[in-house]
């Protein structure tokens, strides 16, 4: 069925590349306009589609396909997508060449699509890419060239425009080369991308939306917030985990540790916390099963809204609430073992490690 799928979803993309190449040896399209329409339906709203509702995640989770990008910044993604492909199809469908202003303005929009379109395959960051942004991209690289000859072809003099001087301002751009006209219409896009942030900032994104939903995200190309997965432990986060991702100068971190192939954080409550849970497996297995399969609801809680965590303060106020909890597994530590300190040293390090410490 997977393979069914990829295949179905590749389709698109096929069939674009072979006409592009085409494109690019003969100067000519081989698909029929019904053809095409197929293509750009399946390139421009399907696939995007079946990926933000199919294998896109809702939320940054460290422990699954993590969001694509930012839930907080995610309604600025989705507008510059839906204007971009809005203009795409006005552009494709539209039967003649409107006012050079409008022109410029559109042709903005289709190059604005096809960079942001580079931007989003490299923040997907796998295979999707081949079959979801390769046809958008083609489709957008189409439509400019097309609008260019057309431009050309109909309006090889001014004599048409009026005395307005931003129609003939626009006229002379839109008379340039692809090579001049494509860095002129990045610049013009400025304006309308500042008005179309401005407005967004009614909407509670921030000026920097569009920057904060590609990083401020887990485990894709422009991800910078991978550094706050160190530390958890997927299935069942300790308090404590939590706890030690705190202002450094509280929680005291004292090295690092590994779990499950991944290095984390160690302070000393998370390394008794640890001991103890252990100390209890050994001696009562059954109550710690009972315990442990209890206590894994409240970590799976966590990891739901693990992005909370990612604030020191809250951190740091869990560190300071399991204080006592500390104490106390402390004290059975030192009442149950024999050597209380060695079983607090062997948490969080390699097997090699620790069957050396295990000697002494």
């Amino acid at each position: 069925m997977a393979i069914l799928l990829a295949i179905v979803f590749g389709l698109p993309s096929l069939f674009l590349i072979i006409e592009f190449i085409n494109f690019l040896f003969y100067g000519k399209r081989i698909y029929n306009l019904i053809f095409t329409r197929i293509l750009e339906f399946a390139g421009m709203i399907v696939l995007p589609l079946a990926y933000l509702v199919l294998l896109d995640e809702d939320i940054n989770d460290c422990c699954s396909d993590s969001a694509t990008f930012s839930p907080e910044h995610r309604l600025t993604i989705f507008v510059f997508l839906i204007l971009s492909v809005s203009f795409y199809f006005y552009s494709s469908f539209k039967s003649n060449v409107l006012s050079p202003i409008i022109e410029v303005i559109t042709n903005s929009f289709l190059l604005f699509g096809f960079i942001f379109n580079i931007f989003i395959a490299i923040q997907v960051n796998s295979y999707f890419w081949l079959w979801g942004n390769i046809p958008v991209g083609i489709l957008f690289v189409f439509q400019l060239i097309k609008n260019h000859n057309t431009f050309m072809e109909l309006y090889a003099n001014p004599r048409h425009l009026t005395d307005n001087v931003f129609d003939k301002w626009a006229w002379n751009i839109l008379q340039q080369k692809l090579f001049f006209k494509i860095p002129l219409l990045l610049i013009l896009f400025i304006p309308v991308f500042s008005l179309i942030t401005s407005l967004l900032l009614l909407f509670g994104q921030k000026p920097d939306s569009i920057i904060l939903a590609f990083t401020e995200t887990y485990k894709h190309g422009f991800s910078q917030l991978n550094h706050l997965c160190e530390n958890v432990e997927c299935g069942g986060h300790f308090l404590c985990s939590v706890a030690a991702n705190g202002h450094t100068t509280l929680v005291q971190p004292i090295r690092y540790g590994e779990r499950g192939g991944h290095r984390i954080i160690c302070n000393r409550q998370l390394l008794i916390a640890n001991a103890f849970e252990e100390l209890i497996q050994q001696k009562m297995p059954l109550a710690h099963a009972f315990i442990r399969k209890n206590y894994n609801k409240v970590g799976n809680a966590i990891h739901k809204h693990y992005h909370i965590f990612s604030i020191k303060l809250i951190s740091d106020i869990i560190y300071i609430l399991m204080k006592p909890f500390e104490l106390i597994f402390l004290v059975v530590l030192y009442s149950f073992d024999q050597n209380p300190e060695n079983r607090i040293a062997r948490q969080y390090i390699n097997d090699d490690f620790k069957e050396a410490l295990n000697k002494y």
